[in-house]
């Protein structure tokens, strides 16, 4: 899920994993990812994202993912999905090599430009948590 900050299709590790906003607590692990939109894109990725494909959608599901949003603030998106599965980097793995998600993958990515925050292998920067009340 490239275009939300899960499988970046370079990074599946299970470390990777862990440095995204995770948490132990409750049945999922909250995760949050942030990167640029190019403004010269900007209309074309919220077109996409207005259209989303049933068949990426299926693939994020069948994955293990929930609760999966993404929000624009200025030249910034920022995304926030919830994992339920038993094998993030197994699942993250799947996704990246879902045909349809890599078709997909090809529109969105060029929408996007990594923040120089962004780790080495990471497309979209993992944000840590840095509160939680439930």
């Amino acid at each position: 899920m490239r275009d939300g900050g899960a499988a970046t299709g370079t990074d599946t590790s299970a470390d990777a994993a862990g440095a995204a906003a995770e948490s132990g607590l409750g049945p999922g692990r909250r995760y949050a990812h942030v990167i640029r939109l190019r403004v010269s894109h900007a209309e074309e990725y919220l077109r996409l994202h207005r259209e989303a494909w049933p068949e990426v959608l299926a693939t994020i599901t069948a994955c293990n993912i929930r609760n999966y949003s993404i929000y624009l603030y200025g030249d910034l998106l920022f995304s926030y999905y919830e994992y339920f599965g038993s094998d993030y980097a197994a699942d993250m793995a799947r996704m990246a090599a879902d045909p349809v998600t890599q078709r997909w993958w090809e529109l969105t990515d060029p929408c996007q430009e990594k923040v120089p925050e962004a780790k080495p292998g990471e497309w979209w920067a993992a944000l840590p948590e840095v509160f939680r009340h439930d």
